[in-house]
């Protein structure tokens, strides 16, 4: 992909970006950088390395999935600071 299908001020104004010309013309720079970086990739040779090759040896590190007893509704609200009617009260966080 060339940068010329990368249009930096559509992407900026997709993101709601408020660019100057100069930033553009930085970022539009960068963007060919990086595309050029890809395009050395493409010619890597990776013949007879596995797709899920890695440099060191990976292992899943998970826990055993055992069920425990949870809190019943009355302990975990008598640990709140502040309840009612069976909920737990927080301050407000959205303004209407």
């Amino acid at each position: 992909m060339s940068s010329e299908n990368m249009d930096v001020r559509y992407v900026a104004d997709l993101a709601r970006i408020d660019l100057t010309d100069e930033e553009c013309e930085t970022f539009q720079g960068q963007l060919d950088a990086i595309l050029g970086y890809i395009e050395q990739l493409k010619d890597a040779d990776v013949d007879g390395i596995d797709p899920t090759a890695h440099a060191s040896q990976v292992f899943d590190r998970l826990r055993e999935d055992v069920s425990q007893q949870n809190l019943g509704q009355a302990d975990l609200l008598a640990n709140a600071p502040d309840s009612g009617k069976g909920q737990i009260r927080v301050p407000k966080v959205v303004d209407a």
